[in-house]
């Protein structure tokens, strides 16, 4: 049975856009910790973003040297700005640090990744309104910029 709820799981989808590389990924559970954490692993994660009330133990993520971040928002909900601006702050240092990193994300079920309609209409009016708080820019191994606003 549990194997077969794990074939349900969507794959993680990786994003990358110039020196910036993100994982957005599944919810684990404790039983699942390993799977996910190699998985991690394989896509060269140094942080996870949590986006939801932690239902697992972060503990064995971190001893692989992957920092946990803690910043849950309600399920389908814009995230705050106390948070957007967090993760701004993330991206600044993150990809100042080691361009070419990858940052996961995951919240409690993932389904925005792969899923027709996946976005609701708060989620869509907030990217609508949304502008640009700063502008993040950060140069290339190859000598070319990269941003984020």
């Amino acid at each position: 049975m549990g194997r077969l709820a794990n074939m349900n799981r969507p794959a993680a989808v990786e994003i990358a856009y110039e020196c910036m590389r993100f994982l957005i990924t599944h919810n684990p559970t404790n039983a699942t910790l390993n799977k996910f954490t190699e998985e991690l692993k394989k896509f060269e994660v140094n942080t996870l973003v949590r986006v939801c009330d932690a239902t697992y133990d972060k503990a064995p993520v971190e001893k692989e040297g992957i920092q946990v971040l803690d910043w849950p928002f309600d399920d389908g909900a814009p995230p705050p700005t106390q948070i957007v601006d967090d993760w701004l702050k993330l991206l600044n240092t993150k990809f100042r640090e080691k361009p070419g990193c990858c940052i996961a994300v995951h919240c409690v079920a993932g389904l925005g990744r792969k899923r027709r309609g996946a976005f609701n209409s708060k989620q869509l009016l907030y990217l609508e309104k949304y502008r640009p708080k700063m502008r993040l820019r950060f140069k290339e191994t190859n000598g070319h910029n990269c941003c984020v606003q």
